[in-house]
């Protein structure tokens, strides 16, 4: 899959930072897409249970008349995907070497480089976080109501006089912080499984390489964003392709972009 990229390569630390055409993302959703159908048992049991997860959390968001913080959250998914997807990370690793992966060796995947990894995860965590407060915050500064609950939720949030600018702040807000997020995650847990190197290598290869190709990993972050809306508007039940799907498909995002020097 690596033979096709640029041969003209930006070196940093002890990896090469690949140039990829524009339309590379399309060939990495393929290739997510045979790991999935290859080992749809693993793929498809990360899902249900991001599934399973998304559904408790909005239940109980509904009992604690909190259900205005689902959207956040929802949209805040992308902040915390990647370290939910390490599993499937190691899937398609031992795929692409001709192993035999189980649903085992995908839940202890973490191990792997584990201190750097579970590092990285807690600086994701602290994004999503932010992302919250700043929801807060933002609801608490346009709208002087208290909390809206179910059944005014939909009317507060998007059909008061107040929701244009609520929206076009907080997408502002979040684009500019889900943009961060991207840049510095999109390959950076992937490379930590992969190899033996520190965080702060993986960020610097991970913004090196959105940077460098930041036409064709700006499709990528809109098939993501959009893979990820279909699997949130389906009630969450999409998640259990997509999730896995993405996840599969970053793998091979890091393998086509970064190689040895």
């Amino acid at each position: 899959m690596t033979g096709s990229a640029s041969a003209e390569p930006i070196e940093m630390a002890n990896v090469q930072v690949r140039l990829i055409p524009i339309d590379r993302p399309w060939s990495w959703l393929a290739a997510g897409w045979r790991d999935l159908t290859r080992r749809p048992d693993i793929g498809l049991s990360y899902g249900a249970i991001i599934v399973g997860v998304s559904w408790a959390l909005t239940v109980s968001l509904h009992l604690l008349d909190y259900f205005y913080l689902l959207l956040p959250l929802a949209a805040g998914f992308m902040f915390v995907a990647p370290i939910l997807a390490v599993g499937l990370y190691d899937t398609s690793r031992r795929l692409e070497a001709g192993e035999s992966p189980t649903l085992a060796t995908a839940l202890a995947a973490w191990r792997r480089n584990g201190d750097q990894v579970m590092l990285f995860s807690l600086v994701l965590m602290l994004f999503h976080l932010a992302w919250v407060r700043v929801a807060q915050l933002l609801f608490a500064l346009f709208f002087s109501t208290a909390s809206p609950n179910w059944d005014t939720v939909v009317q507060v949030l998007l059909f008061s006089p107040q929701s244009v600018m609520f929206l076009a702040t907080g997408t502002a807000i979040g684009a500019a912080l889900a943009a961060l997020a991207f840049a510095i995650g999109a390959i950076s847990i992937p490379m930590l499984h992969d190899r033996p190197v520190s965080m702060v290598t993986s960020v610097a290869v991970s913004f090196t390489a959105v940077l460098r190709n930041w036409k064709p990993m700006a499709l990528w972050a809109a098939l993501i964003a959009g893979f990820t809306a279909f699997g949130i508007a389906t009630l969450f039940i999409g998640l259990a392709v997509t999730m896995p799907l993405i996840g599969h498909a970053t793998w091979h995002a890091y393998r086509d972009l970064v190689a040895d020097r």
